[in-house]
């Protein structure tokens, strides 16, 4: 059993700065974090754009080459889970909360609210309310955290490093990444993974809040003292399936996760205009094929309203995927010893990606069926756009039993993982870290949501996300070209001994 590292006391003291922060002094803690938000997406939004599309190539540079035969482990190591329990974790860990927060609220928001481009309430809003959050969700978001877990998962696996991030950095730096400059590397992302988590945490509380509120009466909407409540609870729950361990209690709750979410799509299907469903994914499908090159460098340079709009949410979604990285990373990695590259690929960038889609195209077109049917959620704060548009279909109130249920399986897998990923980050790599280590970053990703919800609560977390995501983004190019030089020195190897 490895012991606490520094990385773990100064990532605590992080945490706890901005804790003790927040919580004495809230009105200047939003002030700050807002002027640096605005600071970065003025400045920086171009290179959000790049990087994450530089991410997308790269990816798929490796899916189509001869190095994509490389397996993430030894040539003798077989994969630890079946190929549907794995999808179902990666799945859990990726996306979970933000696609039942956002999957109704944000083509409803393109279409009637804020378009991208196009006038609100007409067919070119709807097309492009679907195109744009395919965007937002599909392969680029994969991209970011794929890009992490390749390059752990060989560092780890094959390699025999520890899995940290420093330890992804040694072919371009050396042993350097032992001693003070590993440390810095490694606080950077255990700091961006608690932010990133936390703030994933702060929308389930406000889901949940909001489904209650909608099925509930005297319970209010945007309730800090409710949220307060259900983050207690749910950090209860997730604190007692870490201890369980990752072979149980994520494991279980991943499978529950898929259950309940292909239930609750396939009754959205069903009882939402199906026809249209279907139609709109096929035709999104292909406009967002159509669309992804421009799509992905768009910066409306001398548009300031629509560079607003790219700010709001194209930027927001980088930074968030950008932020989650560490830990999703680390966890997709934990879990995919013994698969090929291209195995792995396939399975990170496509799979989840089509299943998104097919989520969007489901819970979007419905929500927008409704809207034009005459009853108007323009109006409505985006937890409590899901639940309305239940409310106007048959078996509405199952439907938001459902989605409240699936919220808090997401929200407990979602914090059991990033305990675990903490624990591994600040225990030196340790694929068993010890449960007070767990149980410590539990309660930490727990405050932070808590000091974030307090202090401004939807804006404040997309906020914080994107001053968290940048640092770490660099380490991400670092990243990638330490794994490109060690795959070209592998992949030479190989050809010679052939």
């Amino acid at each position: 059993m490895k012991k606490v590292t520094n990385v773990f006391w100064i990532a605590l003291a992080l945490v706890a700065l901005a804790v003790g922060y927040g919580a004495l002094a809230p009105d200047s803690f939003a002030s700050i974090t807002d002027s640096m938000r605005t600071f970065l997406t003025n400045s920086f939004g171009w290179y959000y754009l790049l990087i994450v599309s530089v991410m997308v190539l790269f990816c798929l540079f490796f899916l189509i080459s001869p190095m994509g035969q490389v397996r993430l482990g030894k040539d003798t190591d077989k994969p630890e889970f079946s190929f549907a329990t794995w999808i179902a974790m990666l799945f859990s860990a990726g996306m979970g909360i933000g696609l039942v927060f956002w999957g109704a609220a944000e083509p409803l928001s393109h279409y009637a609210v804020d378009p991208a481009t196009a006038e609100p309430g007409t067919a070119e809003a709807f097309r492009e309310s679907m195109r744009v959050s395919f965007f937002h969700w599909g392969i680029h978001a994969w991209a970011i955290y794929a890009v992490v877990a390749m390059a752990l998962a060989y560092s780890q696996f094959r390699k025999g490093e520890p899995g940290l991030i420093s330890a992804t950095l040694k072919p371009l730096f050396g042993d350097r990444m032992k001693g003070v400059w590993g440390t810095f590397v490694d606080v950077i992302a255990v700091f961006a993974t608690v932010v990133g988590v936390a703030t994933t945490l702060g929308f389930g509380a406000i889901q949940i809040n909001g489904g209650l509120a909608y099925m509930f009466d005297g319970i209010t909407a945007g309730s800090f003292v409710t949220q307060l409540v259900i983050i207690g609870v749910v950090t209860v729950l997730f604190m007692f399936s870490a201890w369980t361990g990752l072979s149980k209690g994520i494991k279980y709750l991943s499978n529950t996760n898929m259950v309940l979410a292909v239930l609750l799509l396939v009754l959205v299907i069903i009882l939402g205009p199906t026809l249209l469903i279907f139609n709109m994914f096929t035709d999104t499908l292909g406009t967002y094929l159509q669309n992804l090159v421009r799509m992905s460098f768009r910066t409306a340079p001398i548009d300031g309203e629509n560079r607003a709009w790219i700010d709001g949410w194209t930027i927001f979604y980088w930074a968030w995927w950008i932020s989650w990285a560490p830990f999703v990373g680390i966890f997709i990695a934990r879990i995919s010893k013994g698969r090929t590259i291209r195995q792995f690929l396939f399975g990170v960038l496509m799979l989840p990606t089509l299943v998104s889609f097919f989520w969007f195209s489901a819970f979007g077109t419905t929500a927008i069926d409704v809207q034009d049917g005459g009853f108007d959620m323009s109006g409505l704060m985006p937890e409590e756009t899901l639940f309305a548009t239940f409310s106007q279909l048959p078996l509405g109130i199952l439907m938001s039993v459902v989605a409240v249920l699936l919220i808090t399986t997401f929200f407990i897998t979602s914090a059991d993982s990033a305990t675990f990923v903490l624990g591994m980050q600040t225990t030196n790599g340790s694929l068993h870290p010890q449960n007070a280590v767990k149980l410590t970053w539990g309660v930490a990703q727990s405050s932070i949501a808590v000091i974030l919800l307090s202090t401004g609560g939807l804006n404040t977390l997309q906020t914080v996300l994107i001053i968290a995501a940048f640092p770490f983004s660099i380490i991400m190019l670092l990243m990638m070209g330490a794994f490109y030089k060690a795959m070209n020195l592998e992949y030479k190897a190989i050809k010679r001994k052939r």
